[in-house]
């Protein structure tokens, strides 16, 4: 019998989008654009880093806004349920520099994440990938190990992890996503992704 492991995505399952918020706070509109409007992640982060370094922004003004973020209603809740049933990991695009007082504010869940190359000063010079496609490599690698696999996500990058899983599901998506893959079943309830989740186990 194989073990399961439930993976997770962060922004938009669990926490509100780190950039949206960051956009918000510094009238910076370009920044609101995510995984949900780019699929290229690469291109996506090295556009951000430009903007940043075209205002003057680093590490220190995006930490304090991420200070300031709560997880989404529900999330405690959904993920301290979860992770009472079946092991639980988000894989996570975003960097450990963002992370870790959000992991804080969610019960310091595991979370498999990137890092950030910064400054002295603290500009956000570039940014260190985990490894290639890391959502859908990490599912892979703990399929290898014996694993079976649950996937949620909102977002392009998401896919990959979820549909290489043994079961996966669409949380609180757009409506193009959701059109693009009408085989994904997608949530909007905490209660109900909790219920696919347990169905699947």
């Amino acid at each position: 019998m194989r073990m399961n492991v439930a993976c997770l995505d962060l922004e938009g399952v669990l926490v509100p989008e780190i950039w949206i918020a960051f956009s918000e706070e510094s009238g910076i509109p370009e920044l609101k654009r995510t995984t949900r409007d780019e699929p290229d992640y690469n291109k996506l982060m090295h556009w951000r880093l430009g903007i940043l370094a075209e205002h003057g922004l680093g590490l220190k003004e995006i930490q304090e806004t991420i200070s300031r973020i709560e997880p989404l209603p529900g999330a405690r809740e959904f993920l301290d349920e979860l992770r009472s049933v079946t092991q639980t990991i988000i894989i996570s695009d975003t960097f450990e520099q963002f992370a870790k007082p959000l992991m804080e504010k969610l019960g310091m869940p595991t979370i498999f994440c990137n890092s950030l190359e910064v400054a002295e000063d603290g500009r956000i010079t570039g940014f260190r990938m985990r490894c290639e496609q890391s959502k859908l490599t990490t599912v892979r690698a703990l399929q290898s190990c014996g694993f079976d696999t649950i996937a949620t996500g909102d977002s392009f990058n998401d896919l990959s992890m979820i549909r290489a899983s043994k079961a996966g599901f669409l949380f609180r998506s757009t409506e193009q996503i959701k059109a693009d893959y009408p085989d994904l079943p997608a949530y909007e309830e905490y209660a109900d992704l909790l219920a696919a989740f347990k169905a699947a186990l």
